[in-house]
């Protein structure tokens, strides 16, 4: 599962993929300055994992991880391949979900594509060209569709005229995302870039850590969505990410106002977009944090340790993290009735810490 940093050139793409996975991403002030994607591997940070660590204190530990791509920025164009377009869109297609980038800052230093600083203006470039590109995608399937229909097909008719209905929506100006028709799995099929969900992250100066009248008119542009903003200061993250101890980073930050690096809030804001959350595993010789899809039941849970589990699996002994973290040990759990014992239909909760019965 893939996180896409996407955005204009210069608006802090790569210096805030660079804080998130202490990568060397070239952060420069001119355009297309990442080329090739930069991949980061990047721990979700988690303080039940934090909890439970402290508790047992195994020999190893694993956090949960989420994988961000820093993509080139895209220029007005770039659906017709201006600038690194194609590249740009291709990489996009490549991601389960976006994190975008705007530009909530002056710096005469530092230059702007369009020469002025307008972030919904900036947004709005963006979704364009994604939305040009969809409908380019739309309309090659319409006309697959058109010549089967003709035949009296039902079921390309009944897709023809879902396609019909996105297409019209989204030549409107709108993103796919935010239509919300019964199914659709054949425009999931399609992959369309404006159905991937979004997180926006407004990149302020050092003095606007809590927002500035650039972040308040993004809020505006999206008071009638579902996409959530993040306010954070790459200049500030950068500067916690040059510090070595724990101990300094969170004297920097209480300096400064905030209780965590915004680059932690983003982690788990795209763990979440990414439709993900956590159960655990946890023993002397290791606690660990998995990912699994929201909603996945224990059978596909248990697959994610080990594909034996899965194909074997007989049952999930359950503890909620609350009680473990309240009982201590798995055999106090076990002794006040703390342990439930679950089936192929369970759906795995987020924190779950479980012990997996199988065979093979």
């Amino acid at each position: 599962m893939k996180c896409g940093i996407v955005g204009l050139p210069n608006v802090g793409k790569s210096t805030l993929f660079n804080c998130l996975s202490n990568a060397k991403a070239l952060a420069a002030n001119y355009p297309f300055a990442t080329i090739e994607p930069n991949i980061g591997i990047i721990p979700v940070p988690d303080k039940r994992l934090d909890e439970l660590v402290k508790m047992i204190n195994p020999k190893n530990v694993q956090s949960a991880i989420v994988e961000i791509v820093d993509i080139a920025g895209l220029v007005k164009g770039a659906s017709k391949g201006e600038g690194l377009g194609n590249k740009f869109l291709a990489n996009i297609r490549e991601t389960n979900a976006i994190i975008h980038v705007l530009r909530c800052f002056e710096d005469s230093n530092i230059t702007h594509v369009d020469g002025v600083i307008d972030p919904v203006a900036d947004k709005e470039t963006v979704e364009f060209e994604l939305q040009l590109k969809d409908i380019e995608t739309l309309e090659k399937r319409q006309e697959n569709l058109k010549r089967i229909a003709n035949s009296g097909d039902k079921n390309a008719l009944k897709e023809l005229k879902l396609i019909n209905q996105y297409h019209n929506y989204i030549s409107s100006g709108n993103s796919a995302r935010n239509l919300i028709l019964d199914d659709n799995d054949c425009i999931l099929k399609l992959n369309l870039l404006t159905n991937k969900p979004v997180l926006y992250v407004c990149n302020v100066d050092e003095k606007s850590i809590n927002g500035n009248q650039y972040t308040a008119s993004v809020k505006e542009s999206l008071s009638k969505c579902d996409s959530k903003m993040l306010i954070i200061s790459a200049a500030i993250e950068a500067d916690i990410n040059e510090l070595d101890s724990t101990s300094d980073k969170y004297e920097f930050l209480e300096s400064v106002g905030l209780e965590e690096p915004g680059v932690n809030k983003v982690i788990k804001s795209a763990y979440s977009l990414l439709g993900l959350h956590t159960f655990f595993t946890a023993g002397e010789k290791e606690v660990r944090a998995w990912t699994i899809k929201q909603g996945a039941k224990a059978p596909q849970a248990a697959g994610v340790i080990h594909t034996d589990f899965e194909k074997g699996f007989i049952r999930a002994e359950v503890i909620t993290y609350k009680d473990r973290i309240q009982y201590k040990t798995e055999q106090a759990c076990r002794e006040a009735g703390k342990v439930s014992i679950e089936g192929k239909n369970y759906e795995v909760c987020d924190g779950d810490v479980v012990h997996f019965r199988f065979n093979v």
